[in-house]
């Protein structure tokens, strides 16, 4: 059976939508990993183990967004030596994104389970979580090298076209992820620490699964262990690629850290009511990463396979795609947040406080398809700095402004809620300006080969 997408010669909406949905349902299944562990603990531990694992995501994502960055530029490399049917460049760089796998699994899990309390203690997380919430993240922590095998061997897979098999794996290890939930959390009343050893055997599954395809695989795509070093050109063109991605994710992510640190003041119900509506908030963005992430790969192959006059055509059809999803799921859930909040936890000050954050932020998902889409296409064109910059600039810098100015003006938890429609916004205007203004494609004679159009980029 060929699991591959034709995304270098077949048309084009049908090659991106068709490599997308296998993207879109294992994102799916990757977030319902966290959920299914709020859903737990939520309604049967409480709203402050609702809270534990809620403030526990914000340092979760600053952690691994740092490697997913590097897995991009990883993947970008590997999609451009796959179009241009570069088989010696193509092992090269997949055994040099093994290798940087494995040494960022040792950095992140030293820095990880080392620095959680201090992290813990710096956003302020209120006293009465704060145990549960270090637990959490130390377990997580202890564990994550499973989740950047899996990550990294799945955008190996993708890259090549290849968006059905890792979401297989993803099923797996998401089932095996509830039924030990409920296992270890109602059954045998461990607590918010049964979600964390759940979450991490789900996760060793997955890994398993995708390292055992790699090394068994007779394609191209073969690892072998003994070849798994470093090649320094490659390496340099992924951190080229991967760096300006992964300091912004980190970034981003510490923003997201810090804007929780406002959230915390508010209160134990006021957290759990925000890491419901961050729950279902990722659920919106599903098929935002999932679309990013295809265009990024349609994008690297058709420059691998110097196949230009596809790419702005492939661009323009991954946003309408995106924003047709983005205003239906928006008016799904204005329709019922309450119902959605209600389903982590039947508290009436939880469940008015999600509301609240809910139905700011829908009339607002339609500014974010221009964002990722857009960040997705330049990614792909090895133009990584760019979306590193306005989206810092939006999501970091603008954001904390606005939040230390608004802050000083009222105490009204929803003007705090206010800050990712303001900047969602404004980044979406600067990514567009961007596009249509700049020469972001210049025009490469056929003779370059992909190592000069990165070095071009």
């Amino acid at each position: 059976m060929n699991n591959k997408a034709d995304l270098i010669k077949g048309p084009i909406a049908k090659s991106i939508f068709m490599f997308a949905i296998p993207l879109l349902i294992g994102n799916l299944f990757q977030q319902l990993y966290n959920t299914v562990d709020a859903y737990v603990v939520g309604n049967y531990v409480g709203k402050e183990a609702l809270a534990a694992v809620g403030a526990a995501s914000p340092i979760l994502n600053m952690m691994i967004g740092f490697f997913m960055g590097l897995a991009t530029g990883a993947g970008v490399i590997i999609a451009q030596y796959f179009g241009a049917e570069d088989q010696v460049k193509l092992k090269k760089s997949i055994h040099t994104s093994i290798a940087l796998t494995l040494v960022m699994s040792v950095v992140i899990t030293v820095v990880g389970v080392c620095a959680t309390d201090w992290i813990l203690t710096m956003v302020k997380i209120p006293s009465d979580v704060f145990n549960e919430a270090s637990l959490y993240l130390r377990i997580y922590f202890g564990g994550v090298t499973f989740s950047l095998i899996y990550n990294m061997g799945a955008g190996i897979l993708r890259a090549i076209g290849d968006s059905k098999r890792p979401l297989y794996f993803l099923v797996v290890g998401c089932l095996v992820n509830i039924v030990l939930d409920f296992v270890f959390v109602k059954f045998l009343n461990m607590g918010v620490a049964g979600a964390g050893y759940a979450t991490l055997i789900a996760q060793a599954v997955c890994a398993l699964l995708v390292a055992g395809l790699l090394l068994k695989t007779n394609r191209s795509h073969k690892v072998y262990i003994k070849d798994i070093r470093f090649d320094k050109e490659i390496l340099k063109s992924i951190i080229k690629i991967g760096i300006p991605t992964a300091v912004q994710n980190s970034i981003v992510s510490l923003s997201n850290v810090v804007v929780q640190s406002y959230v915390n003041a508010f209160g134990s119900s006021v957290v759990a009511g925000y890491s419901a509506s961050i729950r279902i908030d990722g659920f919106i963005h599903l098929p935002l990463q999932s679309f990013s992430m295809a265009v990024t790969t349609f994008v690297g192959q058709n420059i691998g396979a110097k196949n230009y006059d596809r790419v702005k055509k492939g661009a323009k059809t991954t946003l309408i795609m995106t924003l047709a999803v983005i205003i239906s799921m928006s008016v799904i859930l204005f329709s019922f947040g309450r119902e959605f909040i209600a389903f982590f936890n039947q508290d009436p000050e939880v469940i008015e406080v999600g509301w609240i954050m809910v139905s700011l932020f829908a009339p607002f998902y339609c500014s974010l398809p221009f964002v990722q889409v857009t960040s997705g296409v330049l990614r792909g064109a090895g133009k990584s700095t760019v979306p590193m910059y306005i989206m810092t600039f939006n999501f970091v810098i603008l954001r904390q402004i606005y939040l230390a100015v608004i802050t000083q003006l009222t105490s009204e938890v929803k003007y705090v809620f206010m800050a990712w429609p303001v900047t969602w916004v404004v980044c979406a205007i600067m990514f567009m300006i961007y596009y249509y203004k700049v020469n972001w494609l210049p025009v490469i004679s056929e003779e370059n080969s992909v190592e000069e159009i990165l070095v071009n980029e």
